[in-house]
């Protein structure tokens, strides 16, 4: 099993990261100090919404992965969405990252 960063320590750190290249980042909703599930919003200028959550792989690693994108047709859904997963476990953190190429702070790299 991999030892795994207290759910606070890996979000002051993304937020700390994306503010020391430019970006703007924020809490939206506390969760669990330790062990909580983490939901990243990325957008870049508030547009190319995109939710990202950890998803269990094959390698039995748990690697972010992009779980929904913004709709222009329904721009709520991924709001809606993330009123249903708060619901369901209120211990969850969702942070929000706008910034250009947002992604590449949570994407799995290369290799």
């Amino acid at each position: 099993m991999e030892a795994r960063l207290p759910a606070h320590v890996e979000v002051s750190g993304l937020i700390r990261a994306v503010e020391s290249a430019g970006g703007f980042a924020m809490v939206l909703q506390k969760g669990e100090r330790d062990a909580g599930t983490i939901l990243v919003l990325t957008t870049q200028n508030g547009r190319n919404t995109r939710l990202w959550e950890r998803m269990p792989q094959l390698d039995g690693s748990r690697k972010f992965s992009c779980t929904r994108e913004q709709d222009d047709e329904n721009p709520r859904e991924i709001d809606e969405y993330v009123g249903k997963r708060r619901r369901s476990d209120p211990d969850c953190w969702v942070i929000e990252l706008d910034i250009e190429n947002a992604e590449r702070f949570v994407a799995p790299g290369p290799g």
